[in-house]
C-alpha cells in the first residue's frame, strides 16, 4: 500500500464527508469543513491518499488540526473503515505533529471519547498521555472525553 499525505483539495470534500458520516455519531458538516479551510492561519486539513488503489487515488483518511501559539490541537481524525489497521491514522497523526512543530508548536492536545479505546491506543503509541477527563463533553451518546497531551513535538 502506497500512501501520500498532502493538504486537502476542494474536490476531496465529498469523500471526507462520507468518511466522517460513518466515523462519528455527530459528523462535521460540509460547512464546518469549509470554515476550517477558510482559516488558513489557524487550521490545516491533511488527507491520506492510497496511490496504488485507484485513479484518482481515493482519500483513505484525514486529520484536521490547529496550531495556536505553541500548541497543536487535533480536532478531527478519521480513516475510512475499509482501510483501518493499516497505519494510516498513525501516519496522518505523525505528519500533523511534524507540521505543527514546523509551525512553532511545542506540545499537542486532543479529546477522545472515553469508550474509544482504539483511538486512545493510537495516541498513546504516538507519545500522548492522559491528562484528565472532560465530563459530559460529547452528545449522542452522552459521554466523557479523555483529554490527552503530548509534551514534546
Amino acid at each position: 500500500m502506497n500512501l501520500i499525505i498532502e493538504p486537502i483539495r476542494n474536490e476531496d470534500l465529498p469523500e471526507i464527508l462520507a468518511i466522517e458520516a460513518t466515523s462519528f455519531s455527530i459528523p462535521w458538516t460540509g460547512e464546518m469543513f469549509e470554515k476550517e479551510l477558510a482559516r488558513k492561519d489557524l487550521s490545516q486539513i491533511l488527507v491520506a491518499r492510497l496511490t496504488d488503489v485507484g485513479n484518482p487515488p481515493p482519500v483513505a483518511g484525514y486529520i484536521c488540526h490547529w496550531v495556536v501559539g505553541e500548541e497543536l490541537h487535533v480536532n478531527n481524525l478519521a480513516v475510512d473503515r475499509r482501510w483501518h489497521r493499516r497505519g494510516i491514522g498513525g501516519a496522518l497523526l505523525q505528519t500533523a505533529l511534524e507540521e505543527g512543530r514546523l509551525r512553532g508548536a511545542r506540545c499537542a492536545f486532543l479529546e477522545v471519547r472515553a469508550s474509544n479505546v482504539a483511538a486512545q491506543t493510537l495516541y498513546l503509541r504516538h507519545g500522548f498521555e492522559s491528562a484528565g477527563v472532560r465530563k459530559s463533553y460529547y452528545d449522542r451518546p452522552p459521554e466523557d472525553a479523555v483529554l490527552m497531551k503530548r509534551d514534546r513535538l
